[in-house]
C-alpha cells in the first residue's frame, strides 16, 4: 500500500512538472518601447445637432424615440398642419386677388395708351394708368412670394433628419404645443467620433504638429490609433491648457459619445523592463504575477508596475528581474502552483 503511494506520488510530481514544461511563459527583458504623455479625456460626435420647431402647432406624430438609428431624410415627427394649410390657402387666395387686378390694370393702360395717340386723354392720364398697372405688377409678385413663404412654411410640418445617425434625446411629446425655435430631438452621427482632451501649454511641444496618438478604451479593453488631430489656437486664461481634438477612425464599433477614455501623445523612446500585459494577475488591489523558475516551480510574486503600450506591454517597476520568466496564462499557472505545494 505505501509502495503504491510512492508510486503515484512520482506519477504527480511528473504530471505537474510537464504540465510546468507545457506553460507559456515570456521573459521579463528591456525593449525600446515609445514614451507617451497620457491626458484623459471624452468622447463627443463630431457632426451633433438639436432639431427645433420652425412653425407653431401641435405634435401629431413620433416616429423615432432615443437609440433609434435613423436615415437621412427621413420624417422624424410631424407637427399639426392645419393652421399652416390655412395661411397657404389665403396666400393663394391673394395671388388670385392680385392676378386679376394685374390684368385689369394692364388693360387699362393699354387702352389708356390708345387714346392718348388719338389726342382722347392727357399726358397725366396716361401715367397714371401706367402706374397703376405697375402697382399691380409688384402686388402680384409680392402674392407670390408670400404664397411660396406659406407653401414652405408647410413644409416645415414634417421634421426631416438633416443626416443619418441615432437619437440621442427626445424633448417633447405627442400632443405638446411647440413653436419655432423649439428643441424636439438631439441626435448624432456614430460614423465620426472624437476625443477631446485639454494639454497644458507646456505639453505642447513636446507632442509636436503631427504627433503619433493612441487612444485608449478602458471599457472596451482596447486602443485605436487616431486618424488625425487637431489643436485648438486658443488656450484656457483659467487652466492655462489647450484644447485638442483627436479623430477617431470611421465606424469604430463601441464607441459613444461621453465614453471615458485617455489619449496617449508619443512624446519619445525609451529603454524599459516590459512584460505582456496578459501575464498580469489582478486580485482586488493586488498586482502579480507568476513566476516560472529554471526548476519548472511556479510562485506567485507581487509586482508594481507603470505604463500600459499599445502593442500589449506593461512596464515593470519593481518586483521582477531581466531574465526571469512569467507564466502567460495565470489562471492556469495558478493550478499547477497549488499542485506543486
Amino acid at each position: 500500500m505505501k509502495r503504491s503511494w510512492i508510486v503515484g506520488g512520482l506519477l504527480m510530481g511528473a504530471v505537474t512538472a510537464h504540465s510546468a514544461e507545457q506553460l507559456a511563459v515570456a521573459p521579463v527583458q528591456y525593449r525600446e518601447v515609445e514614451q507617451t504623455y497620457s491626458v484623459e479625456g471624452l468622447v463627443e460626435a463630431t457632426r451633433q445637432s438639436t432639431v427645433s420647431a420652425q412653425i407653431s402647432g401641435r405634435i401629431k406624430e413620433i416616429n423615432f424615440d432615443v437609440g433609434s438609428r435613423v436615415n437621412k431624410g427621413q420624417v422624424i415627427l410631424r407637427i399639426d398642419e392645419r393652421e399652416a394649410a390655412q395661411a397657404l390657402a389665403g396666400s393663394n387666395a391673394q395671388v388670385m386677388q392680385a392676378q386679376v387686378m394685374l390684368q385689369n390694370a394692364k388693360a387699362t393702360y393699354e387702352r389708356s395708351k390708345q387714346l392718348f395717340e388719338q389726342k382722347f386723354i392727357s399726358q397725366s392720364a396716361l401715367d397714371k394708368a401706367q402706374a397703376d398697372y405697375q402697382v399691380a405688377r409688384a402686388q402680384a409678385a409680392a402674392s407670390e412670394a408670400s404664397a411660396g413663404q406659406a407653401s414652405l412654411t408647410r413644409g416645415y410640418s414634417d421634421v426631416i433628419a438633416p443626416y443619418g445617425g441615432v437619437v440621442a434625446a427626445r424633448l417633447v411629446e405627442v400632443g405638446e404645443m411647440v413653436t419655432p425655435g423649439k428643441p424636439m430631438m438631439v441626435g448624432f452621427d456614430p460614423a465620426e467620433m472624437r476625443v477631446i482632451v485639454s494639454v497644458p501649454q507646456y505639453k505642447l511641444q513636446d507632442i509636436g504638429t503631427h504627433p503619433k496618438v493612441m487612444v485608449e478604451l478602458p471599457s472596451l479593453n482596447r486602443w485605436v490609433k487616431a486618424a488625425s488631430i487637431s489643436v485648438q489656437p486658443l488656450a484656457d486664461a483659467r487652466t492655462h491648457s489647450t484644447q485638442v481634438r483627436v479623430y477617431l477612425p470611421n465606424d469604430e464599433a463601441g464607441v459613444y459619445p461621453g465614453m471615458f477614455v485617455r489619449a496617449h501623445f508619443v512624446v519619445g523612446k525609451a529603454d524599459k523592463l516590459v512584460i505582456p500585459n496578459g501575464a498580469v494577475l489582478h486580485r482586488s488591489e493586488v498586482v502579480a504575477v507568476y513566476v516560472v523558475d529554471e526548476k519548472n516551480a511556479v510562485k506567485l510574486r507581487q509586482v508594481r508596475l507603470g505604463e500600459a503600450t499599445a502593442d500589449g506591454f506593461v512596464e515593470v517597476l519593481a518586483g521582477l528581474n531581466p531574465g526571469e520568466k512569467v507564466a502567460m496564462d495565470p489562471v492556469k499557472a495558478g493550478m499547477l502552483s497549488v499542485q506543486q505545494k
